[in-house]
């Protein structure tokens, strides 16, 4: 079981948008034996820049153990498309299944601002471990 102190966080800062990670393992929703393993995944993007930006598209990247890739494209994310003003934060959560105990993910958000066009805030990488694998990725 994941306790509260042993949840990693993630950060990472793009032109001025901040995006925070806190990835935490769900046993109640995962089956090891049909090798399902599900994570929870908390986002929070935070405007530090000195004009308003808008997430319009996600990327994501998610890994497991094995070395398979699944990529994810799509318009914002849990079907929004935040404005953020100077100052300002939006945050979400969603979910990642694998089919070993352990993996990464990593990504960016395409956003846009009024002065410099279009540009991707990094996700940084985050671990998904959990306690049924051994050899955690981070």
């Amino acid at each position: 079981m994941v306790r509260p102190h042993d949840i990693t966080r993630y950060e990472c800062e793009t032109r001025g948008v901040v995006v925070r990670v806190e990835p935490e393992f769900l046993p109640a929703q995962s089956d090891p034996e049909a090798q399902r393993y599900l994570w929870a995944y908390t986002i929070e993007i935070e405007n530090r820049s000195e004009e308003r930006v808008q997430l319009i598209s996600r990327h994501w990247l998610i890994t497991d153990a094995s070395g398979r890739v699944e990529t994810v494209r799509g318009p914002g994310v849990v079907g929004e498309q935040p404005v953020l003003e100077p100052g300002q934060r939006f945050s979400y959560t969603s979910g990642a299944p694998l089919k070993t105990p352990s993996g990464f993910m990593q990504g960016s958000f395409g956003m846009t601002c009024a002065v410099g066009g279009h540009f991707d805030a990094r996700v940084p990488a985050f671990s998904l471990d959990s306690p049924h694998d051994r050899t955690a990725v981070h």
